[in-house]
């Protein structure tokens, strides 16, 4: 009778408006669909384009290091990266240390690519804070990491 698990209300009560990750799923969704009609016209899918943009943040990630920060199963990963290997878009190299292991790179063609997509992207990032000061805008981030903090399973 002294249960110390606390009483979880149930979704018909918590409501799909008030429930963060419906509403998280509902946001990337509409950002995902309104990039679509700029990727399709470079060639580009959204795991295409995930991987683009964080080899345009990060120099030479491992293939299972590039799956967690895009966001992407790896084997929906693998064969974005043979396309965008096969377009000239990346390249990839046998890591030093340990030959499994394989760095993934941008090349200068994969980073023309995403610079052309990037306006596009940042034009729908504005729109979905407009409205919302940068204060606000700054600890929604924050609120973010600290979710993204509590939930992960990698370290990165």
């Amino acid at each position: 009778m002294n249960d110390p698990r606390p009483v979880v209300p149930r979704l018909g009560e918590i409501g799909l408006h008030n429930f963060a990750p419906y509403l998280m799923n509902r946001i990337m969704g509409r950002y995902n669909a309104s990039l679509r009609e700029e990727l399709a016209a470079l060639g580009l899918t959204t795991p295409k384009m995930r991987a683009l943009a964080v080899l345009s943040v990060i120099e030479g990630p491992t293939i299972g290091e590039l799956a967690v920060f895009a966001v992407t199963e790896q084997s929906t990963l693998s064969r974005a990266l043979d396309q965008l290997a096969a377009e000239g878009l990346i390249r990839r190299e046998s890591h030093e240390g340990d030959a499994r292991a394989v760095r993934v790179y941008a090349t200068a063609a994969g980073r023309a690519a995403f610079d052309a997509l990037w306006p596009h992207m940042a034009e729908n990032y504005a729109r979905m804070f407009r409205g919302i000061g940068e204060e606000e805008r700054q600890a929604f981030v924050a609120t973010l990491q600290k979710i993204l903090r509590n939930i992960r399973k990698h370290e990165i």
